[in-house]
């Protein structure tokens, strides 16, 4: 607690009543100040906040990130104001009332939308409506599964959420409930701002949704309760606490509750009140404090909170100190993986050179998996309804199931969304180190959830299929063309395509310690040979193994031609086998040096220095070969060089026919290479 609650003292009695009127003033006065946010919703659940804040909630101020506190995701995170409010009143340390009254200014503390590592004790970031609640379920799941191996005298904590409307009408909602009720997640506690109010006017012009009859059909405890009758809602939480299932509580309430003249409407959602308006609500609610002020009894009251969970995190730490499982939580929540991963898939590339392991590179991170999964227990898996495709579950992995959380991995179900964002909160709870898998075609359908994870800088793995045209048969629905492009847009986020099964297992590596960025795995259906034993330096040396890690400079060159290269094919994944064909035939055929560079992260090559990138790339004109979309590629390839790619859409055929048929072979390489240096 900070020095400023460690001053005051308890004045007079304080209702929950005046403490609830704390937010309602300061979220009011914080929106005014800044002309922008959404005074409406704090405001209107300002009541529900006060009651689980005061009477339940176990978290502490001064060591926010302990283990076992309840995690508070406002799932309606245009409403931040309301966490803001809280965070004041309750004492955070980087939470003092000049961020309140910098709300949304650049440099501060109090950003539109809570986002996570900007301030303390924000557990996810929460902008686009519906992560919010999904996130959450993979927090309760982590915390049901870490209780699992840790026992309950260390782990035993809920997640809360406050959601609106707009939560519970995105699609990813529903694959989030719809999980979350199957799981049987009972520590997970949702709170519905049910105002009626969207945007546009009253929720009746886009739904009519019976939320309460759709949480109960996904196997849901539901309670409906007056949002503003404190008992209420009190008694709505000690019922929801003892379910064995997940609960709803549906509160009804008032947007703006206490504006005497736009309580209620949708005009208090998005835009501040006016000075009229303030005016009159501090009258109506019997505020009578200038803005930003919070009265020391009012204060003191909010801060007991504090010492409440103060105390609550010493009790647990007492355990956690006398119980033998202290080491093994200790680590797990560290997120530190033990040497023997890396050692195993050391081992597993020194076997698989030698043997020149000839497989997909699906079936080449399934067998990476299994070398990984067995030197650790903290990595955990999953796939949207496709494990015997992405080939995502290893030998030993017992399944997670409804009251059975001891497991390794995760059916998710057809939810790609809702699987990316449940992999969000697992991570960001701690314990576990979450991959997840789908064909890369499905990257659309989890793309919010995965921005999130690069947002946020979580180790998040996505083993992404099925890659390209190579997939064949299934058309073009499912053959993925844009979405390189678009991964490899987004900040923070390594996107790997790896050539064969060494690239794959040094891929996993790099996913495994990048702490702070998502990683996404892009494979291949189709087997591809081993191509750094037949064509790297290593393979003109007494030992054909390195330890070295090449990829992890993103791209390295795999094929020099002893004499002065002439051209410089740069591919990467499935397409590194054509461009070593295309390498061979323009020597044998037109003896034109060619140099083969295998990039199988762009985002590691552009962190290496400018000397290294010029000496892999080189200064002889370049062929870029990747059966995907062209945009991007000419960051590499430059104004003069040429791509062999994709420019629409796949088609239905077996997958050497497309590649025949989309001109994505060693002929097309070599034809192009001719017309662009002779």
């Amino acid at each position: 607690m900070n020095s400023q609650a460690a001053a005051l003292k308890p004045v007079a009695a304080v209702s929950e009543r005046d403490m609830a009127n704390a937010i309602r003033a300061l979220a009011m006065d914080s929106v005014q100040k800044a002309n922008s946010g959404h005074p409406g919703m704090p405001m209107g659940m300002a009541d529900v906040a006060t009651v689980l804040f005061s009477r339940f909630i176990n978290i502490d101020p001064s060591a926010p990130n302990w283990p076992d506190r309840d995690r508070f995701v406002l799932s309606a995170g245009h409403g931040s104001m309301l966490q803001y409010a809280l965070h004041f009143l309750l004492g955070y340390d980087d939470m003092r009332i000049e961020e309140l009254q910098r709300f949304r200014q650049l440099g501060s503390r109090t950003a539109g939308h809570p986002e996570y590592g900007h301030a303390l004790g924000i557990e996810t970031t929460t902008g686009p409506l519906g992560q919010g609640i999904s996130t959450a379920v993979g927090m309760a799941l982590a915390e049901r599964m870490l209780a699992a191996r840790h026992g309950a005298d260390l782990v035993d904590h809920f997640t809360y959420v406050i959601a609106g409307d707009g939560c519970l009408q995105e699609g990813i909602s529903h694959e989030a409930i719809d999980l979350a009720g199957h799981l049987k997640l009972s520590r997970l506690i949702v709170f519905w701002d049910d105002n009626a109010i969207s945007i546009d006017g009253p929720t009746s012009l886009s739904t009519s949704m019976d939320q309460p009859a759709r949480f109960k059909a996904a196997g849901w405890h539901v309670q409906s309760v007056d949002g503003h009758d404190m008992g209420a809602v009190a008694a709505a939480i000690e019922a929801a606490q003892q379910s064995d299932r997940p609960s709803l509580i549906a509160c009804r309430t008032m947007i703006g509750k206490g504006a005497p003249n736009l309580g209620g409407s949708e005009k208090t959602h998005g835009a501040p009140l006016g000075d009229a308006e303030i005016a009159a609500t501090r009258e109506n609610i019997g505020w009578a404090y200038a803005p930003f002020e919070v009265p020391d009894d009012i204060l003191f009251a909010w801060r007991e909170i504090a010492e409440r969970g103060q105390a609550a995190r010493h009790a647990w730490e007492q355990r956690l100190a006398a119980s033998p499982q202290r080491q093994a939580l200790e680590s797990a929540v560290a997120g530190n993986l033990p040497d023997t991963v890396f050692e195993a898939l050391g081992a597993f590339r020194k076997e698989h050179v030698e043997k020149a392991t000839k497989v997909a590179t699906r079936k080449a991170s399934e067998m990476a998996l299994g070398a990984i999964n067995a030197a650790t227990d903290l990595t955990v898996g999953g796939s949207a309804d496709l494990t015997h495709s992405n080939l995502t579950i290893t030998k030993g992995m017992d399944r997670i199931a409804p009251d059975d959380y001891a497991g390794r991995y995760i059916h998710y179900g057809i939810r790609e969304h809702g699987m990316a964002a449940a992999m969000n909160g697992i991570a960001l709870h701690g314990g576990f180190v979450p991959y997840g898998g789908t064909f890369l075609c499905f990257a659309d359908y989890a793309r919010g959830a995965m921005r999130l994870s690069a947002l946020m800088g979580q180790r998040v793995i996505y083993v992404m299929t099925h890659d390209s045209i190579g997939l064949g048969e299934d058309g073009p629905t499912h053959q993925p063309v844009e979405h390189l492009a678009m991964l490899r847009a987004t900040p923070n986020l390594n996107v790997f395509r790896p050539a064969d099964i060494i690239e794959t297992a040094e891929c996993w590596e790099l996913a495994l310690k990048s702490k702070n960025r998502p990683s996404v795995l892009v494979l291949s259906r189709q087997n591809l040979p081993m191509l750094r034993q037949a064509h790297s330096e290593e393979a003109h040396s007494d030992e054909p193994h390195s330890d070295e890690n090449r990829s992890r400079q993103g791209a390295y060159i795999l094929r020099e031609p002893a004499e002065h290269r002439a051209v410089t094919l740069i591919a990467t994944g499935s397409e590194v086998e054509i461009a070593v064909a295309a390498a061979e035939r323009l020597e044998t055929e037109h003896r034109i040096a060619a140099a083969v560079v295998s990039m199988p992260c762009w985002e590691l090559f552009e962190e290496q220095d400018a000397d290294y990138r010029k000496a892999v790339l080189g200064s002889a004109p370049r062929i870029a070969i990747e059966a995907a979309a062209r945009l991007g590629w000419d960051r590499w390839i430059g104004d003069t060089g040429a791509f062999v790619g994709m420019a629409g859409f796949g088609a239905s055929a077996p997958a050497p026919d497309l590649y025949r048929h989309f001109d994505i072979t060693p002929e097309a390489v070599a034809a192009a290479t001719l017309k662009l240096i002779i």
